[in-house]
C-alpha cells in the first residue's frame, strides 16, 4: 500500500506547502492550450517529461501534497480512504500515453518522481526513463550496482535488505530496495541522464507535481537559458509557474488523451506481456542504465554547452566591441557560466541542493 510506504519513511518534518486548493481551466481552454502543445511537440527535437504523482491517483494510488494527498491528510492525524496496493495497481491513461507518444519520437526521455513503477510496467525501456527516487519493483546489489527488476514490491524502501544474493552472482554481492529514504543522495546514473535530457530538451513537460521537491523540481527549469519552453499540467499551483510558457489546469488524463487524439497517436491499453513485472521467475530482467547511454547523451550535452559558451562569448565581444569607452567588467564577471560547467560539476551542485524521495 502506498501509504504503508510512506510510513516506511524516516520521520520529516518539512514536507512543502500541503493542501492548496485545485484550480480547473474550463474546456475551451484546455482544447486551446493543447493544441498549442501539440504544435510545439511536432516542432521540437528533443522533449523530456517531468512526472509526479498526480499521474497515478487515476490508478488508486494517492498523491501527497493534494487536498487529500497522504502528507496532506497526516496532518490532521488521517489516511486516504482509497489506496490500492502497488502490486495490483496498473499504468493510468497517461503512462499509457506516455509510451505511446516516446515510440512516435514524440518523447524522447521521462524522468520521474515515482517510486510506484507504473512507467516500467507500461513498458517503458529503462533507456528512456530516470527513476530519481527509486522504484518499489527494484532491487539493487551493494557492490556490482545492477539493477534488477522483481515480480513484487521490495517489502521494504529506505535501501534495506531485501532479496539475497546478487543475481549475477558477484561475489559478497546482496540485493537491497532501492527506494529513497528522506537523508539519501539521488542514484548519480539517474541524476546524470535527467539533467543531461533536461538541459538538451526543446520542451520541458511537467505533469503532476508541484515541483517542491529539489533537486527534481528544478531540473525542468534547465533548459530555459538555451531558449527552451517549460510547460506545467497541475490541478494546484508550482513553485514555478511564473516561468513557464504554457500552464494547463486539468487532469493529466484528459490532457494526454486530447494530445494523443491530436497528434494521431493511439493509446494502448495495459498489457501483462510488456510488463517485466509479470514475466517469469527465471527471466530476472534487469534495469540497469548502461554506462554506454550515458556516454552517448554527454557528446550531445557537452556540444550544446560548447556552443552555449561559443554564443556568450560572441555576444560579450560584441558588446565590449560597441561600448569600448565604457569601463569593462572585470575578467572573472566576463567569464560564462557555461565555461566552467562539468557534468559533475552540476550534478555535485543538484546533490548539495538536496535530496528527498517521494513523489511529488
Amino acid at each position: 500500500m502506498s501509504c504503508n510506504y510512506a510510513d516506511g519513511l524516516s520521520p520529516y518534518a518539512n514536507k512543502g506547502v500541503l493542501g492548496v486548493a485545485e484550480q480547473f481551466d474550463d474546456e475551451s481552454e484546455i482544447n486551446e492550450k493543447v493544441n498549442k502543445l501539440a504544435e510545439w511537440l511536432q516542432d521540437a527535437k528533443h522533449v523530456v517529461v517531468h512526472t509526479g504523482a498526480g499521474i497515478s491517483t487515476s490508478a488508486g494510488i494517492p498523491d501527497f501534497r493534494g487536498p487529500n494527498g497522504v502528507w496532506t491528510l497526516e496532518r490532521k492525524g488521517e489516511k486516504p480512504n482509497v489506496n490500492v496496493s502497488f502490486n495490483d495497481a496498473i499504468p493510468t491513461t497517461t503512462h499509457m500515453a506516455l509510451r505511446g507518444l516516446i515510440s512516435k519520437g514524440y518523447i524522447q526521455y521521462i524522468v520521474s518522481q515515482n517510486i510506484d513503477g507504473l512507467h516500467m510496467k507500461s513498458g517503458v525501456t529503462r533507456s528512456c526513463i530516470s527513476e530519481l527516487h527509486g522504484n518499489i519493483f527494484v532491487e539493487q546489489c551493494n557492490k556490482c550496482r545492477h539493477q534488477f527488476v522483481r515480480p513484487s514490491t521490495t517489502g521494504t524502501v529506505g535501501q534495506k535488505p531485501c532479496g539475497g544474493a546478487c543475481r549475477r552472482r558477484c561475489r559478497g554481492g546482496l540485493l537491497f530496495d532501492n527506494v529513497l529514504d528522506w537523508e539519501h543522495d539521488l542514484p548519480e546514473r539517474d541524476l546524470d541522464m535527467a539533467l543531461m535530457h533536461s538541459t538538451l530538451a526543446d520542451l520541458n513537460i511537467t505533469l503532476g507535481t508541484t515541483l517542491q521537491i529539489i533537486p527534481s523540481g528544478n531540473l525542468p527549469l534547465k533548459n530555459k537559458k538555451h531558449g527552451g519552453k517549460l510547460i506545467i499540467c497541475n490541478l494546484q499551483p508550482t513553485k514555478h509557474d511564473k516561468k513557464a510558457d504554457l500552464i494547463i489546469h486539468a487532469y493529466v488524463d484528459d490532457v494526454m488523451s486530447k494530445l494523443c487524439k491530436r497528434l494521431g497517436v493511439e493509446i494502448d491499453a495495459y498489457d501483462a506481456l510488456d510488463d517485466p513485472t509479470k514475466q517469469p521467475n527465471n527471466h530476472n530482467p534487469g534495469w540497469t542504465i548502461k554506462p554506454q547511454q550515458i556516454k552517448d547523451i554527454e557528446k550531445a550535452y557537452n556540444a550544446k554547452l560548447k556552443i552555449a559558451a561559443a554564443q556568450r562569448k560572441a555576444n560579450k565581444n560584441a558588446f565590449t566591441f560597441f561600448n569600448a569607452k565604457e569601463t569593462s567588467p572585470s575578467r572573472k564577471k566576463c567569464k560564462t557560466e557555461l565555461s566552467h560547467i562539468t557534468l559533475k560539476s552540476e550534478i555535485k551542485t543538484e546533490k548539495c541542493s538536496g535530496g528527498t524521495i517521494t513523489n511529488a
